[in-house]
């Protein structure tokens, strides 16, 4: 008898054990689809991004190609979404589920991105620590070993096809293409600016090729105000002026705005002999934040947000390639070089002046990008505190639209010291062109949102 209530009672555990084991297979997916999960993983990039000190175009293409393969993996999960194959021209076809398995899709998302993310920063150790704590999260909240193993596979596959066609996209070219060439005795073409006098970067990031923009033909720039100091009626010496005129009496909300916006991913600090190095977001990074502060602002789902992110990550990347062929067409000269010469030899801007030319507007260009694909998913009226520079001792500020705190970049970089206003306005005005043709053509990829 006693063996039988000892049987019963052993039973009834059991039972209850896989009563509770059923229920928590049943809802593995709602902890794994959190939202916030995706934001966490792309900070995690965002990470690996600033200690390596990429680039802002090369940062953006680290983002493009692992926010679309985390896309690719979920949109199989999600009925709302199509692939990008074909609304990318030159994208490949996307490897399919095998529909006599199970999948967890927000799980085979997130390690697509991971290991898209690996290959194009090179960081193999850390992201693959990362992918290990997302596998032992997988198996914390009772994924079976089988979904775990099938959603990790496809990931495997969905990566490995985004990786070969990143491939394609003439960055490795770029890589051993020729220098810029200096010459500084043409006055108004750029040369390195104080205090690195870095060669210029990225000269030929226009020729990577394109994602959502058919040609660089329809986005292009008008031609910069034309360089003339010699006349001080001259729309040129007037912009200049007003540059200098700005800095010598910024206010301390102008500086932080400057700063709130400077976004240099390497900061060279000199104080009389010493100098060292600080590290920050570059302009993509921070972009990328904002998507993360947006998601959670709204309460957005997990295919919202990785459709947010990707289509942020888009906007960024067909914006640099746009900007950086105006660039080094053009070749202007920056502000800090001609006050230095022609007006006050000691005048340094707000901020650090960047390694490259001045018209087009690098942050101006893309931030207005990003904040056309953001309206479009979240749209016009989302009132937000950026945080994103908070790790960097900036405080936060508060916008009432992603195209307010576009539009305040225009005046950033004029208050930075490293812009002239024209260039920012046009830059802006650049910008959401490009936004609006990416989230035009993205319409084509979701039936509802």
């Amino acid at each position: 008898m006693k063996y039988l209530q000892l049987f019963s009672k052993l039973v009834v555990i059991n039972a209850i054990f896989i009563s509770a084991g059923c229920k928590q297979n049943a809802d593995y997916d709602k902890p794994m689809s959190d939202p916030i999960l995706y934001c966490k993983t792309v900070k995690n990039l965002n990470n690996v991004v600033l200690e390596n000190i990429f680039t802002p175009p090369v940062a953006s293409r680290n983002y493009v190609y692992a926010n679309i393969a985390a896309y690719e993996a979920m949109i199989p999960g999600d009925t709302r979404f199509t692939s990008l194959s074909g609304i990318i021209r030159h994208m490949p076809a996307m490897p399919k589920p095998d529909s006599a398995k199970k999948y967890s899709f927000p799980l085979a998302s997130l390690i697509a991105f991971c290991k898209v993310g690996d290959n194009v920063t090179f960081s193999q150790e850390v992201m693959a620590h990362y992918i290990a704590y997302l596998e032992h999260y997988a198996d914390s909240i009772g994924m079976p070993s089988s979904v775990r193993k099938n959603s990790l596979e496809f990931a495997d596959t969905i990566a490995k096809v985004i990786i070969k066609w990143s491939k394609g996209d003439n960055y490795l070219i770029t890589r051993g293409a020729p220098r810029y060439e200096v010459m500084p005795d043409s006055v108004g073409r750029w040369v390195p600016t104080p205090p690195a006098y870095e060669d210029a970067i990225e000269p030929h990031w226009g020729e990577i090729r394109l994602m959502l923009i058919d040609t660089l033909d329809l986005v292009k720039a008008p031609e910069p105000i034309p360089f003339n100091v010699s006349n001080k009626t001259s729309n040129y010496y007037k912009e200049i002026m007003a540059i200098k005129n700005a800095g010598d009496s910024l206010t301390e909300e102008q500086k932080h705005m400057a700063d709130f916006w400077d976004d240099i991913p390497v900061h060279l600090n000199v104080t009389g002999h010493l100098m060292y190095k600080t590290k920050k977001f570059s302009p993509p990074g921070h972009w990328m934040n904002i998507c993360g502060i947006a998601a959670e602002k709204t309460n957005a789902d997990f295919g919202t947000t990785v459709y947010a992110y990707m289509a942020t990550s888009i906007a960024l990347y067909d914006a640099f390639i746009t900007c950086w062929s105006e660039k080094y067409t053009y070749n202007t000269v920056r502000p800090e070089t001609i006050i230095n010469r022609f007006i006050d030899q000691n005048w340094r801007p707000h901020i650090e002046t960047p390694p490259f030319p001045e018209y087009t507007c690098g942050h101006s260009t893309i931030s207005a990008a990003a904040a056309e694909a953001l309206t479009s998913v979240y749209g016009d009226n989302i009132s937000y505190t950026d945080t994103s520079e908070s790790d960097f001792g900036i405080k936060n500020r508060s916008f009432n639209s992603f195209r307010q705190a576009a539009n305040e970049n225009i005046s950033a970089r004029f208050f930075g010291g490293i812009h002239l206003h024209s260039t920012c306005e046009i830059s802006n005005k650049l910008g959401t062109h490009i936004g609006d043709i990416v989230s035009d053509k993205l319409k084509k990829a979701r039936r509802t949102l």
